[in-house]
Order: structure tokens, then sequence, then C-alpha cells
């Protein structure tokens, strides 16, 4: 899967002949998982019609100050009435990263010294996010020395050019000045983001799920857990860089990330296995799964037969997987769940202690929208130093977030 899931993107175009090849890179970007927003120069909708990258993107495309001069059913009269503003700002703030491209000298020498006469220009300068810019010129242009200055001073501003490509150019020479092609634009944007990953090279152990344990063939003991919230921890970490694996009692969920390794199990003790399996090499552990505290003594070889008005099921405790991974600890970062009741906060400080735990997600069937079988959690971390930080009512994607994040923090990645 690749690290551009997710991420939205900005896409100026600028008025050169290179145009032609954003309608197959966004399309490159739709299909990474990205979202997109266009914005075009009035002389860029020469070469490229706004309605081919509205369509492709998915979203309108900009190209002016005012809303209803995008609109082309619109006179000019028309669209100056009753105007709405196409705010700038908002665009750049939106943005997880902005690229330009093709990046004309005129773009690019306007971008340097801040020449804001249009709308691209405009979102430009009000850019948080980090900016790349795919230059595309002809040879002699791209070798100037006004360029070359250009160049330095975007550098300077923290700005990462994409290399043109040598090749045919549209003046008939061949030469260096051809803008990258659409895979090698999305290739360098990986490469760079992935390189920029807080994750990176780390081996991140996760749990998630419920264990079944067998009471005879037919039936077994359980609980409601679905994984849900192991599987978007797992996700997250992924997106963040992470060699991720994750292992899983029973769940209808499953994950489209080629980069994580999912394991599926049954019961508390194959989960147990697995964890010590891959626990001497994982930097970080996260034990999200539900797992079962108590399995029967005896599991019957065949179906037990109703024949009484009760039936007795003789339990035994199953081994305590985070404790045990608590035991064995040397470097790992290991992270705990609780699900609690009652007396929450001090039950959670103990499981701390008890288990050797680097930090503790608290959950509370007492909030709610948070628990099993939904989409929404509400957590509380506790720290080893018992530094407490209770969190709003969130989606389950967003926890993971803050969970990982809180992970980094902590971890000092």
């Amino acid at each position: 899967m690749s690290v551009l899931r997710g991420k939205k993107i900005l896409l100026g175009v600028s008025g050169g002949i290179a145009a032609y090849k954003t309608a197959h890179l966004v399309r490159l970007f739709i299909k990474a998982g990205a979202q997109i927003q266009v914005i075009m120069t009035p002389a860029s909708k020469d070469f490229v019609t706004p309605l081919t990258l509205s369509t492709l993107s998915k979203n309108p495309v900009h190209s002016s100050f005012f809303k209803d001069e995008d609109d082309p059913s619109l006179s000019g009269e028309q669209a100056k009435q009753n105007s709405q503003w196409n705010n700038h700002v908002e665009l750049a703030l939106w943005a997880d990263l902005m690229l330009i491209a093709p990046a004309t000298a005129n773009t690019l020498s306007k971008m340097a010294n801040g020449n804001c006469d249009n709308l691209l220009i405009a979102t430009y300068l009000s850019a948080k996010c980090p900016v790349f810019f795919a230059p595309a010129m002809d040879l002699d242009m791209y070798k100037h020395p006004s360029t070359v200055s250009t160049f330095k001073a975007l550098h300077q501003f923290g700005n990462t050019i994409i290399p043109a490509e040598s090749g045919e150019l549209a003046s008939g020479l061949s030469g260096e000045g051809r803008m990258a092609e659409p895979e090698n634009i999305i290739a360098f944007l990986e490469a760079d983001i992935e390189s920029n990953l807080p994750l990176k090279g780390k081996k991140i152990l996760i749990t998630a799920g419920p264990t079944y344990e067998a009471i005879d063939p037919v039936r077994f003991i359980g609980n409601h857990s679905s994984g849900k919230m192991g599987f978007d921890i797992a996700e997250c970490a992924s997106r963040m860089g992470a060699e991720v694996t994750l292992i899983t009692g029973p769940s209808h969920l499953d994950t489209k990330d080629a980069n994580i390794s999912v394991n599926r199990i049954v019961s508390a003790q194959e989960m147990y296995d697995s964890c010590h399996k891959y626990y001497n090499d994982a930097d970080i552990v996260i034990c999200a799964a539900a797992v079962a505290d108590y399995r029967p003594t005896f599991v019957a070889d065949q179906k037990i037969k109703k024949a009484d008005d009760t039936l007795t099921i003789e339990l035994e405790k199953t081994k305590d997987i985070l404790a045990s991974l608590g035991h064995l600890k040397k470097n790992q970062y290991l992270v705990g769940f609780a699900l609690e009741t009652n007396n929450e906060i001090e039950n959670a400080k103990l499981k701390i202690q008890k288990k050797n735990l680097d930090l503790i997600v608290l959950n509370s069937l007492q909030d709610k929208g948070a628990g099993f079988g939904k989409d929404t959690n509400k957590v509380t971390f506790i720290d080893k130093d018992f530094v407490i930080e209770a969190m709003d009512l969130k989606s389950k994607e967003e926890v993971a977030q803050d969970i990982i994040n809180k992970i980094i923090k902590q971890y000092h990645v």
C-alpha cells in the first residue's frame, strides 16, 4: 500500500505543455489512495481542461480568486455577481503536501519573489505543508542563471525540487528540462515521505480481537471484541513507516495494507505462543486484544448433549500474555489495554506495576460510545510515571492515531 494513501494533496498546475501529463498524474494519486484538489493558473487551461482534472480528482478545480469565475457556464458579468471567494488560506491549510507540476520558469520566479498575481501563488505563499515542485521548461531556460538562482532560493525556503529529466523537448531539442514522468513523481514523493516517517525501521507487534476457548467441537467461550481497535492501530503504525506484525483472534476484519503481516489465531494459548515467537525482535508491543482470562479445564471430544437443566463447566486460568511479556522485557516499549467498570484509574495503575508496562490505554464501560462493537472509543493514557492524559470521544481511527502519536512521543522515536 502506498504511503500516499489518505494524504491530502494540493496539485498546482502552471501553463506549460507538460500540463497534459497532469491528467495521468491525478489518476495515479487517486489510485494510490490520496485525496486531490487542483489549482490551475489561467494559462494552464490552454493545455488541459479543468473539466478533465475535476472529473479525475473528483473535486472542483480552482483557478481564480472567485468560485463563480471557475464556472465556464457563466458569462463574465454573471460570474462577478454574487461571487464567492476561493479561500486560498483554507486550501493551503487543507493540504498535507503541495505539488506544483509542471512548474514553469514564470511560476517558479513568482514563487521565489512572492509575486502574488494568481490563486496558485497566493495558496503557495500560505502553505504550511511540505512543498514540492517539478520544473518543466526548455533546455536553455532550465540552465539559465536566473532559473538556477530561483532553484536555490526555493531550496532555502524549504521547498523540494523533483529534478527535471532529459529527453525530447517541445522545442525539438533534446536535453534536460523535461518534467519528470508522473510515475517518477509518485515514486519521488513516496520515497521522500518514507524517509521521514517517524517509525521507519521499527518493528511493532500488535494483538487484536477476542480469543475463543473451546467447550466442545461446537461451542466456545468468547467475548464481543471485533478487533477493530487493533486493526486500526496496525494500519496507523504501518502508515508511519513501521514493520507491523498483527496477531488477531477470530475477526471478520482484514487489512489491505500489504506491509502488515497478519497472523490469525483462535485461542489464548495460540496468541501466547505467537506473541512469544515475535517478541524478541519487536521494538514496540501493543497488546490491544481482549484475551480470555479463563478456559474450560476439559474440552469435550464430542458435542455436549442437552440433558440436564444445568451444566457445570470447570474453568482454569489462561496464561497472562501481557505479564509474561513484561517479565521478559528488555528494550521493548510495552503497551497494554485495560477495560474497567469501576476504580478505573487505580486498577490501571496496578496493572502498570504488576505487568511492567510503559503505557496503558484505559477504556471504561462507563463512558458512552466506548467499548466493544462500536466505531468510537474514549481512552485515557497512563504512563509508567502515572502521568494521566484523558482524551475525548473519537472514532477508533483517530484514537489509533492518538495512540501511535503518544508512543512516538514517549518512546522518543
